[in-house]
């Protein structure tokens, strides 16, 4: 394969000659642009607008466009000696887990090559790092006039680099997001699962343009002065209809079904209801794991609250009406001990009246007598005291 750029890679004070190369290609079929007419080539031609006349590529350069409209030239010689260390050297700037790099980031791809047999020992030595740590490489690189950002990773036994936007680069998704609120009911989650499972997984290699090849069979039947065969029409994509959702769905499984060569006649619906849900599956999932492997809390195996919380729905079903009539006759029993309770009291609260009556009359009683008793010793003292002083006197 062609290099399209040959460098180092600065790996701290290592340094491993490398070659770039495009690790992917283009399939796409490339048209002309004709005169429909008489099918001639329509061509554009670089003009210079001061001289009016046609110039050739050795005679074109690069020029900024300023704010006022003039241009500013820039040369080759200029971009050369712009103090950027990345300008032949790709330089890793850290290494991080994979899963810390955003898909919308990554652009092109491209293989790095060891450049010459000297380079063979420090490339093999990162990409040995690089397979070990579980890790990418972080670097910037200069490419085409301006300086990138690339991740490199272990691809089999080569480094394979993909560029990296910029994050700035990355739009934010305002606006995208439907703005209605929207619910998404469990029984719909769980024909979207039943989809998912019945499409299963694909080989990625067996994936191909079908659009290409139809373009390459009309080319040929064009060649061959024949008359390119009917496609099929391209399936309805809704354009916005309101649809069933859930038939839509279920309609899918079937054809899914089909495709793989299952039986289309099993009633969807009541399979899928036959279906844990996710709940259910959820539940399911933590009581395996409880019971495989029981956790010790305070000295005692603890099991999985979830599994204990959530109920069958059929169980829940068939308990519903013992549990209503439970629960009506439980209520007759409470208003009749009420009732009574509250005749009960009544009688008791009257009972209680009468005993404080009498208690309180005879307190009144005995206080009557005490005073009466009081009165006459003052009497018979004051009697006393009286006789006294009169045989004094």
């Amino acid at each position: 394969m062609r290099s399209i750029w040959n460098g180092a890679i600065s790996f701290g004070l290592v340094s491993i000659p490398i070659k770039l190369v495009n690790a992917t290609e283009n399939h796409s079929i490339s048209f002309r642009q004709i005169h429909t007419e008489d099918g001639g080539r329509i061509r554009y031609r670089k003009v210079c607008e001061l001289e009016d006349r046609e110039v050739t590529s050795a005679e074109i350069g690069k020029g900024y466009e300023d704010a006022d409209g003039s241009i500013i030239p820039i040369t080759d010689q200029d971009l050369a000696a712009l103090p950027i260390p990345t300008a032949k050297t790709i330089e890793i700037v850290a290494f991080v887990p994979e899963d810390r790099i955003d898909p919308l980031q990554i652009d092109a791809a491209y293989y790095l090559s060891a450049n010459g047999v000297p380079a063979a020992k420090p490339y093999t030595l990162l990409r040995e790092a690089l397979k070990r740590s579980q890790k990418v490489a972080i670097a910037k690189y200069a490419l085409r006039g301006r300086e990138r950002l690339g991740m490199l990773r272990v691809v089999d036994d080569v480094i394979a680099m993909h560029g990296l936007l910029w994050p700035d680069e990355i739009r934010e998704p305002e606006g995208v997001a439907p703005e209605a609120e929207v619910t998404v009911r469990d029984a719909e989650l769980d024909l979207a699962d039943a989809l998912m499972d019945t499409l299963g997984e694909v080989d990625m290699s067996t994936l191909h343009d079908d659009y290409r090849s139809a373009v390459e069979e009309l080319i040929a039947a064009k060649v061959e002065g024949g008359v390119p065969a009917e496609q099929a029409s391209p399936a309805d994509g809704g354009g916005g209809k309101v649809i069933d959702l859930m038939a839509a769905l279920e309609n899918s499984v079937r054809a899914a079904r089909t495709a793989r060569g299952e039986s289309a006649e099993q009633d969807t619906e009541a399979e899928v209801t036959r279906l844990p849900t996710r709940a259910a599956r959820a539940s399911s999932s933590a009581s395996a794991a409880s019971a495989a492997s029981p956790k010790e809390v305070g000295g005692k195996k603890s099991t999985s609250a979830s599994a204990k919380k959530k109920e069958a729905p059929a169980k829940k079903r068939a308990t519903k009406s013992t549990s209503t009539a439970g629960k009506s006759a439980a209520g007759k029993t409470t208003a009749a001990k009420t009732a009574a309770g509250k005749a009960d009291g009544k009688a008791q609260g009257k009972a209680a009246g009468s005993g404080a009556a009498a208690k309180t009359s005879a307190q009144k009683t005995t206080a009557r007598k005490t005073a009466q008793k009081t009165t006459q010793k003052k009497t018979a003292a004051a009697k006393k005291t009286t006789a006294k002083r009169r045989a004094s006197a």
